[in-house]
């Protein structure tokens, strides 16, 4: 059914991404692949390969394709990590994480998103993918440590228990800032409390709610 958008995803990633510098053949070969339509309602097909965010119900959004393509290459895989996702969200950045890397788990805090992301991800055959319903904030300490965390919604803080379980030399990618604009961060993990960090400029999130996050 979505061979017809294949074209399109080459042009998102001929136009949209190698020309913006991301260079990881894992993350280029997963956007090519990965039929970002169909974690859309079916009226938004149509625009689904374009450079800006989409709705997805319940006042979220589906990622810019650029954002998404950097977020993954920030985390620096080699295709055996175990990563965490905070913000399952459409499920098409668990998607691209699932194509790259050997286990991911996901939290997502808004159940009916939760398992229309599931049926997707089924659909696709990612088997690789474990989705819970819960505060990302607080991480998921039972499989922890992680080898990567990504956070695809903004929080005015790194949440605490998110540096934690993280594995040492491992990523944690998330938006820091107010409500109305933040920046990329990439907090590196060096030792038991030490970490490096690195600012990738300014993006718009939806708001990361949670205990160590912004309240409802």
């Amino acid at each position: 059914m979505y061979d017809e958008f294949a074209s399109k995803r080459q042009q998102m990633v001929d136009t949209q991404i190698i020309p913006r510098g991301i260079k990881d053949e894992k993350v280029i070969n997963a956007m090519r692949k990965i039929p970002r339509h169909l974690f859309l309602d079916e009226a938004l097909w149509p625009q689904a390969y374009e450079d800006y965010p989409l709705p997805i119900g319940e006042k979220q959004t589906i990622s810019q394709p650029y954002i998404v393509a950097l977020m993954t290459e920030l985390l620096h895989l080699t295709g055996k990590e175990k990563v965490l996702e905070i913000g399952t969200g459409s499920g098409y950045q668990t998607a691209i994480l699932a194509d790259i890397v050997e286990q991911v788990y996901s939290i997502e805090r808004i159940a009916v998103i939760a398992k229309r992301a599931r049926k997707v991800l089924d659909d696709l055959k990612y088997t690789n993918v474990v989705i819970t319903v819960g505060d990302g904030t607080l991480g998921w300490q039972e499989h922890a440590p992680f080898d990567g965390i990504i956070v695809t919604a903004a929080a005015p803080r790194p949440p605490e228990p998110l540096l934690e379980q993280l594995n040492i030399g491992s990523r944690l990618v998330i938006p820091i800032g107010d409500e109305q604009l933040q920046d990329l961060i990439v907090f590196i993990k060096e030792g038991d409390k030490t970490y490096k960090e690195e600012n990738y400029g300014g993006c718009r999130f939806v708001k990361l709610v949670g205990e160590y996050g912004w309240k409802e």
